[in-house]
């Protein structure tokens, strides 16, 4: 059987980034996505006009049913949408971690779109403080890392494509301490990237990576996916998620 990631993220109706990033990119892995949508929104590949969260009730429900039918061996966390939907999620993972305590939990903590355009109703960073703390890795790029400062989860991948340079350096922070992947910038600006790394990453550990090669692994995977993107209309560009594994 595939191995199942559980999925939690918005609805991007261009479909560049949020809940069919995530299955792109982790159906490319050889896992399988089971997504639930936990914010419906109004955007395209450029600006996120109007984000209105699913209720919570009913994002619990979706997920009860396949915690009994389906076994899961990782999940992918993007916007919650707001407070009410990360307490939910936080007791979906509580739940599937009674079992499984080191059951892998990727957060991808997206705060605002590349523009700059809220992705909660409310406060974008308390609606993540009930995930914070359940996350196994983060993958924040350097403005959400300046915006959660320290954490204490274990594993934080800062993504450095915000800063200037011929190169874009990535940094692993776990208890071992720092280690640095250092990629060629690419040209052009992407919508999605973000989403298409922590996706990988958890189909990567769901498939049984460690963490230093799903995190190897995810990267290049990301980075290839960026190099062949392709545009759907002016402005960013989609990643090539399908075409690119990680083995």
């Amino acid at each position: 059987m595939r191995p199942c990631v559980l999925v939690f993220s918005g609805l991007d109706p261009s479909g560049g980034a949020g809940i069919q990033a995530d299955i792109e990119a982790i159906a490319a892995q050889g896992a399988h996505a089971l997504p639930i949508v936990t914010a419906l929104t109004v955007q395209d590949n450029q600006r996120v006009h109007e984000v209105a969260p699913v209720d919570a009730g009913l994002i619990t429900r979706q997920a009860a049913l396949l915690l009994e039918t389906m076994p899961i061996r990782a999940l992918k966390l993007g916007i919650p949408g707001n407070l009410a939907n990360a307490e939910a999620i936080a007791g979906i993972v509580l739940q599937l971690r009674a079992p499984q305590p080191a059951l892998p939990v990727v957060l991808d903590p997206v705060l605002a779109s590349g523009h700059g355009d809220p992705l909660a109703r409310g406060d974008a960073l308390a609606a993540l403080t009930p995930l914070l703390a359940l996350a196994t890795v983060l993958t924040p790029n350097l403005p959400e890392a300046a915006a959660l400062g320290r954490t204490d989860v274990p594993h934080v991948l800062v993504t450095g494509g915000h800063a200037d340079g011929d190169e874009v350096c990535n940094r692993w922070h776990s208890r071992e301490g720092v280690r640095e992947w250092r990629w060629p910038r690419l040209p052009g600006e992407f919508h999605g990237s973000g989403c298409t790394l922590a996706a990988t990453l958890a189909a990567r550990l769901a498939l049984g990576d460690t963490m230093a090669q799903a995190l190897e692994r995810a990267q290049r995977c990301c980075n290839q996916a960026l190099a062949d993107a392709y545009a759907i209309a002016d402005g960013q560009q989609i990643p090539r998620r399908i075409e690119h594994r990680g083995a």
